[in-house]
């Protein structure tokens, strides 16, 4: 814990006072424009991968970057991803997975998980991603585990949609949906392109968006 008490103390020392008006500002409002689903991993810090204030991100992280699909008994991620939307009306939600996760090369390898019982049914909510990365040949086992990567992100983003929050939000011409996966050793940004139906690079395609809104007010 030293270093972790260091830290605040720095914090408190050194950084707040130089960003005292900010705090002063979101001492009783925020106003976050962006949800940031996230896995856990200790590697994969949102607001440093985005270069974004506090307050500018509203996060969630748990294994494997999940959203369960919605049902009459939400959860915590449920209650969030609700608040969000609804409340703080957010105009965007990303569900970034990333490289070299362990949720998921646990998922893709079947690694036996009778030990961590909360764990394996916490992942039932990637079946999805895992049937259709199970129907595919891999060249290597740690494909066939990137590939899960980027199948789960496709499935998160097909949970959320059952969000009634989320729905409405799509509807009304509110709300985007992005897929990002990051990797953690060149720091490079895949992003699901919803028109072309495949993932590109961030950096070449900074626009590729898996569900824009004007889209779906098109559609409508």
């Amino acid at each position: 814990m030293k270093p972790f008490i260091e830290g605040a103390m720095k914090f408190q020392d050194n950084v707040f006072p130089a960003m005292s008006g900010l705090f002063q500002k979101l001492a009783t409002n925020q106003n976050p424009g962006v949800l940031f689903i996230a896995c856990s991993d200790s590697r994969v810090v949102p607001e440093l991968l985005t270069q974004q204030q506090p307050g500018d991100v509203f996060v969630i992280r748990n294994a494997g970057n999940i959203v369960p699909s919605y049902t009459a008994e939400p959860g915590g991620v449920t209650a969030s991803v609700e608040y969000a939307v609804g409340v703080l009306g957010v105009t965007d939600v990303v569900v970034c997975g990333h490289s070299d996760c362990g949720a998921m090369t646990a998922v893709a390898k079947h690694t036996c998980l009778d030990h961590l019982p909360a764990v394996a049914n916490w992942l039932r909510h990637s079946d999805a991603a895992k049937a259709v990365n199970e129907a595919h040949r891999h060249d290597s086992p740690e494909a066939k585990v990137s590939a899960m990567v980027y199948a789960n992100v496709i499935a998160q983003l097909t949970n959320i949609r059952t969000h009634p929050t989320v729905a409405l939000a799509l509807k009304q011409g509110k709300l985007s949906l992005h897929g990002w996966v990051y990797d953690i050793e060149t720091g490079a940004i895949n992003a699901l392109d919803g028109k072309l139906d495949l993932f590109v690079s961030l950096a070449d395609y900074p626009d590729a968006v898996a569900c824009s809104y004007p889209e779906q007010r098109k559609a409508a």
